[in-house]
Formats: C-alpha cells, sequence, structure tokens
C-alpha cells in the first residue's frame, strides 16, 4: 500500500524513518452522476461566484476570510511555516491510552520502517510503549497541517491514532438538550445485567463484523 507520508519517527536518542499506511479502508459505494437519458457524466467546474466563469486551476489560491477581507496565502508560505517539521514526528511524552476520550479519536494509520535494517530500532519503539501499557504523544505535519496524534501498538505494529484538537470537540451540553429521568435500583441492575451478559471480550474485527448489518461472510 502507498504511503501518505514519510519522515523521521524518534524518541529521545533513538530515531528512525518510518512511512504511514493507513489502517482502515471504506467499502462505501460510489456512483457517479450521468444526464438522465444518456451515459453522459455530468462534471462539475470550479467557477468564479460573481461573473460565472470558469477558472483555471493554476489560478485559484488559498484564502483566509478575515471577515472584512481575504488575505491570500501562498503554497510556498504554507510550506515555509510547515519547514522541518513535516518531515519529523517525535514523542515527546507519554499517556494511559484509556485516559484518552474516544470523541478526540479522528483516523488510524500504521508506522512502518522504511527498511528492514531498522527492524532492530522499530522493535525497540514498539517494546517500550507495549511493556509500559502507554502510548506516545507527539505532532506532525501532513499536507500542511499539524497533527495531535498518540502513537501505541496494535498488533504486532506500531499504529498512530490522530487527534482531534480541544477546540474541535463541541461541548455536549451546548449541543444536546437531555432530561434524565429517575430510575429504581431494579432497574438498573437489570440493564447492567443484560450489559454484562452481551459483553464481548477481545473484541476484534471477527467479533465486530458479526454485529454489523449486512456484514460481509
Amino acid at each position: 500500500m502507498a504511503a501518505v507520508w514519510s519522515g523521521a519517527l524518534s524518541f529521545g536518542l533513538v530515531a528512525m524513518p518510518v512511512q504511514l499506511v493507513t489502517a482502515t479502508e471504506s467499502h462505501t459505494i460510489r456512483f457517479n452522476q450521468l444526464q438522465r437519458g444518456t451515459s453522459d457524466r455530468v462534471r462539475n467546474k470550479r467557477v468564479n461566484e460573481r461573473t460565472g466563469d470558469e477558472v483555471p486551476f493554476e489560478e485559484i489560491v488559498k484564502a483566509y476570510d478575515t471577515g472584512e477581507d481575504y488575505v491570500v496565502v501562498e503554497p510556498e508560505e504554507l510550506e515555509e511555516l510547515a519547514s522541518g517539521r513535516s518531515k519529523a514526528l517525535e514523542i515527546t511524552g507519554f499517556v494511559d491510552l484509556e485516559k484518552v476520550e474516544p470523541v478526540f479519536f479522528d483516523k488510524t494509520y500504521y508506522l512502518v520502517p522504511k527498511g528492514k535494517e531498522y527492524a532492530k530500532v522499530y522493535s525497540l519503539l514498539y517494546e517500550a510503549p507495549s511493556r509500559s501499557q502507554k502510548a506516545g504523544i507527539a505532532t506532525f505535519v501532513m499536507r500542511n497541517r499539524e497533527y495531535l496524534v498518540v502513537v501505541n501498538t496494535e498488533g504486532d505494529v506500531l499504529a498512530l491514532h490522530t487527534l482531534h484538537w480541544a477546540d474541535e470537540v463541541r461541548d455536549p451540553h451546548r449541543q444536546v438538550e437531555l432530561e434524565r429521568a429517575e430510575l429504581g435500583e431494579k432497574e438498573v441492575q437489570t440493564a447492567v445485567q443484560l450489559v454484562d451478559r452481551g459483553a464481548e471480550h477481545e473484541l476484534g474485527p471477527e467479533r465486530v463484523s458479526r454485529h454489523l448489518p449486512g456484514a460481509r461472510a
């Protein structure tokens, strides 16, 4: 599988070149748009919203809306901001993974060494968090965006999970209005028993698939 990023993973005095590959894939069915009665594809065009004229790709720039005006940011300026950091993935601390709330997790990647000669270093970086039951905390830049990530072990490999920044997670109390109902202890105990009976230990892909509607055999 093609790598989506490559750079250096480091912790203390230990460092090695690595690549990121996606850990999941989507099986969503995608449709093409056609003009009814034909086999002609319908294409989207980039147009100037004021004039309606189509805009060539090379004339499209990125800009930040300040509220009063737009500030144009050139590609070389973005690259300059990420200079040096786009190739560095440095673990700066460790945390209990169970203490990271699920809402913060975004996407998962596998970290793989760029050559067999780095097997020993990779094994060292794998064993340390595995035995300590800790996950490494790091930041890095990919595609001109800075990510907060945790690095931990998944099976026999190192995995990298991108996280949402704290200000990207919405406060549930501002998004949802709920009224909590009073419950009797007997009702609660019955619900707990149902949960215990349906509990799955060591939940893996095979068991997950059995619980999903339309799961493939």
